[in-house]
């Protein structure tokens, strides 16, 4: 079999005419340049260089292997320059998942910021209702990252999570309501109200409960819609009121009015999480650096801090 590096040392003698110029380019010795291409010579089953003078000629085999080792110079070149940019996180590879009310407030810009200043990254996105199926997706190594709502105290020691932001929940009432004129409502204030649910079972709906509880009462849920928009719907038939996540709100339904919750103020927590033990991925640290600065882009309300905590369906 031939020696690639043997190919070099007789491309650099065929280049420069002869062994001692070869020896010099190379910052070998002569005769180590000698012995290379006569090891060669033997892999190769006939001569290769022709003593003319004072230098050598290429014998057609060994201006055919020159050749060679010319593409095979290029390549690894190429590979170097390919290497190079996918260590300084120019080029790569993602997969992300992502739940429905983090797409066009995080990822959409996050993904937009990161084609302006990286267009060699590219990103696979797959919207994951459920966050255990995103969470399983990251530790089997199918996804590099997942974004989802969290719940306190939720140990995850083979994830890393990372803090994005904090989304405030908003009281949704019907237009005409005895509460609307406010510019505020506390939340004890809802206590005896009949609930439009407007969550899946989770850290969404747990994030509410929790805030609830605080503030006195349990919440009696009249309708369960479980999404957002037709929770609106049910809040403006006057059937009760609702708490919507800012994320999740969008464009508000004409009949119902929306303020802001205090006294205790519900939130849900955002995180990002990855794999502890994945191995450094500049493009995976490009993204991440991109959901931090799209995180404060997010309706008002929000702050992004950092923090690390542990993931119902997600909406």
């Amino acid at each position: 079999m031939l020696d690639v590096r043997r190919m070099q040392v007789l491309r650099a003698v065929v280049r420069n005419g002869s062994v001692t110029g070869a020896a010099t380019v190379l910052g070998y010795t002569p005769s180590a340049v000698s012995q290379q291409i006569a090891t060669l010579e033997k892999e190769a089953g006939t001569v290769l260089l022709e003593r003319v003078g004072r230098g050598v000629r290429p014998t057609p085999a060994a201006v055919l292997l020159t050749e060679h080792a010319d593409a095979l110079a290029r390549q690894v070149a190429e590979a170097e320059a390919a290497l190079a940019d996918l260590l300084a996180g120019r080029t790569g590879q993602l997969a992300v998942r992502y739940f429905a009310t983090a797409g066009a407030h995080l990822v959409a810009p996050a993904v937009a910021r990161l084609r302006t200043a990286h267009p060699g990254i590219r990103i696979d996105l797959k919207l994951t209702a459920d966050p255990e199926d995103a969470l399983t997706d990251v530790r089997q190594g199918h996804a590099d990252l997942a974004l989802l709502v969290t719940k306190a105290g939720r140990p995850d020691g083979d994830l890393r999570l990372l803090h994005l932001l904090d989304d405030p929940y908003l009281a949704v009432l019907p237009r005409g309501h005895r509460l609307a004129g406010r510019p505020s409502v506390r939340l004890k204030d809802l206590a005896d109200e009949p609930f439009v649910g407007s969550e899946w079972p989770g850290p969404c709906l747990d994030a509410q409960l929790d805030a609830c509880a605080a503030a006195g009462f349990r919440p009696h849920f009249a309708v369960h819609s479980e999404d957002y928009v037709t929770a609106q719907g049910f809040v403006a038939a006057g059937l009760g009121v609702s708490l919507i996540p800012r994320l999740g709100l969008g464009s508000p339904h004409p009949d119902v009015v929306v303020r802001p919750v205090d006294d205790p103020a519900p939130t849900r927590t955002i995180e990002a999480a990855t794999r502890e033990t994945a191995p450094p991925q500049p493009a995976l640290d490009a993204f991440i650096d991109a959901l931090k600065k799209a995180a404060p882009t997010a309706p008002a309300g929000m702050r992004p801090t950092d923090r690390a905590k542990g993931g119902g369906r997600q909406g």
